[in-house]
C-alpha cells in the first residue's frame, strides 16, 4: 500500500492553490466552456469540490469513526451543486473553497492521529464495507480527478482552433501521445 497520511494532506493542502494559480482572473470564455452536453464547467467543477467539502470527506470521516459499520453513512449526491445557480464569482468560488479545504484538513489531522484509525471500517451505502484508509485515498485521487478534468475542459475550447496539431494533443483525442 503506498497511502501515507502525511503525504495525502501535503496534497489535498495544495488543490486549493493550484486551482487559483489555473483559473483566478481568467476572462469567462474559459471558465464558461465545457466538453459538452451534460458536462461540467470549471465553476461547476468548483462547486462540486465545495460540496465535497461540506457534505463527503469529513462528514463521512466522522460518520465511519462514531459508527463504524453499524450503519451506512449518507449517501454524497454529486449533483447537489447543480441546484446551487451561479451566486459568485469564479474567485468567490475559490476562496470559499480554500477555507473549506482548511477546515476539513484540521478536522482531518484532529480525527485521525494513528495509523489504527486508518483501518477502521465503515458501511458506504452501495460499496459496503470501506476502510478510513480507502476514504482518504479517494478523496486524493477525486482531487486529482478533478484538476484533470478542468484542464481538459480548458483544452477543449481550443479543439478546433489547433488544427492539425490535435493528432499529438492527447488531452484532446485521449491517446496520450
Amino acid at each position: 500500500m503506498n497511502f501515507e497520511l502525511n503525504e495525502a494532506i501535503a496534497l489535498l493542502e495544495r488543490t486549493p492553490a493550484a486551482l487559483a494559480a489555473l483559473l483566478s482572473g481568467l476572462p469567462e470564455g474559459w471558465l464558461a466552456c465545457n466538453e459538452g452536453e451534460g458536462t461540467w464547467n470549471a465553476a461547476e467543477v468548483i462547486d462540486h469540490l465545495i460540496e465535497g467539502e461540506r457534505t463527503n470527506w469529513m462528514p463521512r470521516l466522522a460518520f465511519i469513526l462514531q459508527e463504524g459499520e453499524d450503519k451506512p453513512f449518507p449517501p454524497f449526491d454529486r449533483f447537489a451543486h447543480l441546484a446551487e445557480g451561479e451566486a459568485a464569482s469564479t474567485d468567490e468560488r475559490l476562496q470559499t473553497f480554500k477555507a473549506a479545504r482548511e477546515e476539513s484538513i484540521e478536522k482531518l489531522k484532529s480525527l485521525v492521529q494513528s495509523e489504527h484509525q486508518l483501518e477502521l471500517t465503515g458501511m458506504h451505502p452501495a460499496f459496503g464495507v470501506v476502510k478510513v484508509r480507502e476514504l482518504l485515498s479517494t478523496w486524493v485521487v477525486h482531487d486529482l480527478t478533478h484538476i484533470a478534468q478542468i484542464a481538459r475542459v480548458l483544452a477543449e475550447r481550443y479543439r478546433t482552433d489547433v488544427g492539425p496539431w490535435v493528432e499529438y494533443l492527447g488531452i484532446l483525442n485521449r491517446t496520450g501521445k
